[in-house]
Order: structure tokens, then sequence, then C-alpha cells
């Protein structure tokens, strides 16, 4: 799952590609129409869904919005998200269910309609995909592989 292209921006619905970055602002691409926008800090803020956290009472204090939208796409066949227009109750209810551990204290139901408004416009765009994340996997275990050789090798020449 890429979600480091993906933006937030405050003052404007939705998701956004992020496709330039300036020193006073971004260059922003709608997903659903293509168009590209100028988005200037002094108006907007900008979160990259990479970076966003859901807090949760287990170990770890937060989960990262990728790992919240792999457990929604796991379970999306036996549980389909609901709308984000839906009520508190139902919103709940399938948060819970798709993300048993996330603190409700914390966590309040504008959240949860953000993140399923997101997962639902990015799933039917086919923009995520459990396969993205297996790839990742894959290229930092080569990485870490080659980052191991390169490090014995210049061992063996630091030792001679």
């Amino acid at each position: 799952m890429k979600l480091d292209e993906f933006v937030a921006v405050s003052g404007l619905p939705g998701v956004f590609k992020m496709v330039a970055n300036r020193s006073n602002g971004l260059i922003v691409e709608n997903i659903e129409t293509g168009k590209r926008k100028f988005a200037p800090t002094r108006r907007h803020q900008f979160t990259p869904l990479a970076s966003i956290g859901i807090y949760t009472d287990g170990p770890e204090d937060t989960m990262e919005l990728k790992e919240v939208f792999r457990s929604m796409l796991e379970k999306v066949e036996s549980n389909p998200p609901v709308s984000h227009n839906s009520d508190p109750k139902t919103l709940i209810e399938y948060f819970r269910a798709v993300l048993p551990s996330y603190d409700e204290d914390r966590v309040s139901i504008g959240d949860i309609k953000k993140v399923v408004k997101w997962f639902t416009f990015l799933n039917a765009k086919d923009m995520l995909s459990l396969e993205d994340e297996e790839e990742d996997n894959a290229e930092e275990a080569e990485e870490k592989e080659h980052t191991e050789v390169t490090e014995k090798t210049t061992a063996k020449k630091e030792k001679k």
C-alpha cells in the first residue's frame, strides 16, 4: 500500500495525490478529475496519509493508517464498509469490527468518518491492495540483504 503519495489538505474535501513540492505550497492532483491545483501553505495544512496513526489500547500507542486500511481490505468481503454518512452507532460498530483495539476515548466519530471515507474512495479507485505491501516487504528484505553484503565486503577489505 503506497500511501506516501496521498495527502489530505485542510479546507479541501477528499484525498489528493501530491505532484510537486514548492517552497510556498504543494501542487496536488484531484484523483477523480485529474485536475491539478496549487495549494499554498498560507491557506492550507497538508497531512500525508502515511503519517497518520489511529490511537489504540494495545501495546503500541498508535496503528499506522496503512495497517488499518489493510485490516479493512482483508475484511471487505465479510464486513463491507458502511457509508461515512451513517449514524455514529453504525460507524463505531463497523470500526470496532475492523480495529477492535482502537481507543474509543481518543478516536472521535469524525476521525472514523474520515478513515471510512478515504478507504472507500481509494478502494473504489483500486489504489489499495495487499500485494503492494508484499512487494514493499520483498524490496525491504532485498535492500537489507544488499546492505549486509556491502557491510561484509567492506569489513573484509578493512581487515586486509
